[in-house]
């Protein structure tokens, strides 16, 4: 019969997983952590698949797990695996969706937003200057401001991983400007956490409702402080849904044409 691959470590990848199992669709799921792991149901339709693959180990993936289509539900910033993916169903001819998480509506601007199109634009600029920063990009693009340091007063929020925190203290951050939560944030812990630090300027990317932007946006207006919000990369997909309902049909035409 073959199977789908879901490409998983996401919330969003969560409620498509439940939505392919309840359907009765055999179904690998891959993540790159086992805290990822925990997010998926256990059902005899879905197998879990902890560990990074590499673009070249793809194919034989494919193969060994007899993939019928691939059903891409990576967080909108892991561009990688993306294009490996897509590279990878192309290959071997086999179907491939991309399942986007929702833009925020009106998100363009706002009350002090300013938006850039890159981490690295933003670094090219002297916005960042003089300022009490929180960053909530991410660990591993902390790297990219090793040199910022003794320009501005650096905080990260970063998940509570032991690579997380490796990669921040490598990348010049003492413990005092680490704080390591796992989401989701209220809003009322948002604005205590950037009250308590008297930040001046947030850095966040355009994650959508998921992944806490709105919440930042609404922080960030009630506390008068500027929000700095980095686009979404600019990846053209095969396909592409935000509709859990469509990510279902696209299975059904899977097996049906298989």
């Amino acid at each position: 019969m073959g199977r789908l691959w879901l490409i998983g470590g996401t919330q969003e990848s969560r409620q498509i997983a439940v939505a392919i199992a309840a359907a009765q669709f055999p179904c690998t799921v891959t993540v790159t952590t086992e805290a990822a792991r925990s997010l998926y149901p256990s059902s005899p339709w879905l197998r879990v698949r902890v560990g990074i693959l590499k673009s070249g180990d793809l194919d034989d993936f494919l193969q060994q797990q007899e993939i019928v289509s691939a059903i891409d539900a990576s967080h909108p910033y892991a561009t990688n695996i993306s294009q490996s993916a897509i590279a990878a169903a192309a290959a071997r001819k086999i179907p491939y969706l991309r399942y986007e998480r929702p833009r925020l509506e009106g998100s363009r601007g706002g009350h002090r937003v300013l938006e850039f199109a890159s981490i690295a634009e933003l670094l090219e600029s002297n916005t960042l200057d003089g300022r009490r920063v929180l960053l909530t990009v991410g660990a591993k693009s902390l790297p990219l401001f090793c040199n910022y340091h003794d320009r501005a007063t650096l905080f990260a929020r970063i998940l509570p991983a032991l690579d997380s925190l490796r990669i921040a203290a490598e990348a010049g951050f003492s413990p005092q400007r680490i704080i390591a939560i796992r989401p989701p944030i209220s809003s009322e812990l948002e604005r205590a956490l950037w009250k308590q630090w008297q930040i001046s300027l947030v850095v966040t990317k355009a994650s959508g409702r998921a992944g806490g932007e709105e919440i930042k946006r609404k922080v960030a207006a009630q506390l008068k402080i500027p929000l700095i919000v980095i686009a979404r990369p600019d990846l053209v997909y095969p396909q592409q849904t935000s509709e859990v309902e469509e990510v279902l049909n696209f299975c059904r035409q899977s097996f049906l044409f298989a």
